[in-house]
């Protein structure tokens, strides 16, 4: 399967900048089955999943990703020229807080023995890189760099294609509502259309809520390099999931509920805990390189809410791949559903809905509209 196939052309016009008020943005439903698209307002969630219109059968649960995103770009000045570097911290490589993973603005110039400094007067801080990680540096700091500091000489991550520096209101903005544990380098999305009266309003409607975590990181914002999809491969990301979480979950397939996951990280940290053998989910934590793409068998998530993705992205080819595992009922195997074989068909149908969404004047990405595949 080539990269490029998962190519679309953009109009820059319709790549969000700003966010809209919560719950404000527009959502397109995709029924997977027939291919049919609808064009509501993730405001409208309640009535479509309430007892009224029941998209997603009775009491469906969804699940969310509380990883909260760290300040994790840090501006240093280079001990050598006195330049400004633009570093990402990406992974604590110890316990402390010393030494980071990171990714450096002009790479190939951050060499070993480098020494930059970050923050300012008496609370500023001295690094070195120590290592190099392919395009991918070991920053080593002279003390532990906690969330504190963080949070007042970090930047929140806005991603390359929003064409501004972070403000105040991103620090809020840029985070979801149930944020909880700190470690994610760029915010699950999904999950930042929702307020705490949506989940309310849900609540009431009959949908369940369980809360899982994936600290967001390389494994799901790295580019696609190669030419075919195949050779890609994913780095690992964290994630945990506590036990009334997995006791929700399980009770969910055990009942035969539907299981809608919030973002493209919830389904790969559902995909990636969900073992075969027991037909169970545990608690516990773990990492995952899951790589989903046309072809993947899904084995637990039946709904998905995503923000619309970026070209020839990981998170493209993961909805492509949703997008084709359809099934009458549940994505489970067993007499509750069938599954058809997977294909490549939901990278068209993928395509043909992006498609319309540019015509329709849709907002793209982070700050961008939602949709919702059933």
């Amino acid at each position: 399967m080539k990269t490029g196939d998962f190519f679309f052309e953009l109009p820059e016009s319709l790549i969000a900048q700003e966010p809209l008020e919560r719950g404000k943005d527009r959502l397109m439903l995709l029924e997977r089955s027939s291919g049919k698209r609808e064009h509501r307002l993730v405001a409208d969630l309640p009535y479509l999943l309430g007892p009224e219109k029941k998209l997603l059968g009775e009491k469906p649960l969804l699940v969310f990703n509380n990883s909260r995103v760290r300040k994790a770009r840090l501006y240093g000045i280079s001990g050598e020229t006195g330049a400004r570097v633009e570093f990402l911290l990406l992974r604590k490589q110890d316990e402390e807080g010393r030494i980071w993973l990171c990714m450096a603005q002009r790479a190939k110039r951050r060499r070993p023995g480098s020494r930059y400094v970050f923050g300012s007067g008496s609370d500023s801080v001295e690094a070195v890189i120590t290592g190099l990680e392919g395009e991918f540096r070991v920053l080593q700091f002279e003390r532990a760099l906690d969330e504190s500091w963080l949070d007042i000489h970090g930047h929140i991550p806005l991603p390359p294609y929003i064409k501004r520096e972070d403000n105040v209101s991103d620090s809020e903005r840029y985070q979801t509502v149930y944020a909880g544990e700190t470690g994610s380098a760029a915010a699950p999305t999904a999950g930042l259309h929702f307020t705490g009266e949506l989940l309310e309003e849900l609540e009431k409607a009959g949908a369940e809520s369980a809360f899982i975590t994936l600290h967001v990181g390389l494994g799901t914002f790295l580019p696609v390099r190669s030419d075919t999809v195949e050779e890609h491969r994913m780095h690992e990301e964290f994630y945990s999931i506590d036990r009334i979480a997995a006791e929700k979950i399980n009770r969910a397939v055990a009942e035969g509920r539907r299981i809608c996951a919030i973002g493209t990280t919830s389904v790969r940290t559902l995909e990636s805990a969900w073992n075969e053998e027991t037909k169970s989910l545990s608690a516990g934590e773990g990492s995952t390189s899951i790589f989903i793409y046309p072809g993947y068998r899904f084995a637990l998530v039946d709904a998905l809410f995503t923000n619309f993705h970026t070209p020839e992205s990981t998170l493209l080819m993961l909805v492509s791949a949703f997008a084709a595992a359809f099934t009458g009922t549940s994505c489970r195997d067993g007499d509750k559903g069938r599954r058809f074989p997977p294909g490549e068909g939901g990278r068209d149908l993928i395509m043909e809905s992006y498609g319309e969404a540019v015509e329709k004047g849709y907002r793209f990405y982070s700050y961008g509209d939602a949709m919702l595949i059933h």
